[in-house]
């Protein structure tokens, strides 16, 4: 698990999400209600294909309008194997993770893959330093 989370609120700009994930070197964002609770992800991709390609202004389009809302989280008890079978059984890279409804961390797949197969490819990429 990534325990580093970086969280918005559903008002943020897409415009100031996309800093955040810049100088950050990440490719997903947490949304949170007012109070914290975690109420949506918004990802690298959402961004251009929810906003960007649909011709929304980023500096006045809000992470509540384009966030995945539906979120599969897991508590933070929540075992490796119960990750694993989260993310395949819903097509899904990364999971949050709670205590209670506050996130506290992501799981991704290169989480996993580190864990489970420090050797791979997928690994070795995930835990090279990023490149933007």
């Amino acid at each position: 698990m990534t325990r580093q989370v970086h969280t918005v609120r559903t008002d943020a700009s897409l415009l100031a999400v996309a800093r955040i994930m810049r100088d950050q070197r990440i490719g997903d964002v947490l949304v949170t209600e007012d109070d914290g609770t975690l109420c949506g992800i918004i990802t690298d991709r959402d961004i251009v294909v929810r906003a960007v390609a649909a011709g929304m202004p980023l500096d006045r389009t809000r992470a509540g309008d384009i966030c995945s809302g539906d979120l599969i989280q897991v508590d933070e008890n929540a075992s490796v194997e119960e990750c694993v079978a989260i993310m395949r059984e819903h097509a899904i890279r990364r999971v949050p993770v709670v205590d209670g409804d506050k996130p506290i961390g992501i799981v991704s797949i290169g989480d996993l893959a580190r864990c489970k197969d420090p050797g791979s490819a997928l690994a070795e990429i995930s835990a090279a330093v990023p490149n933007n």
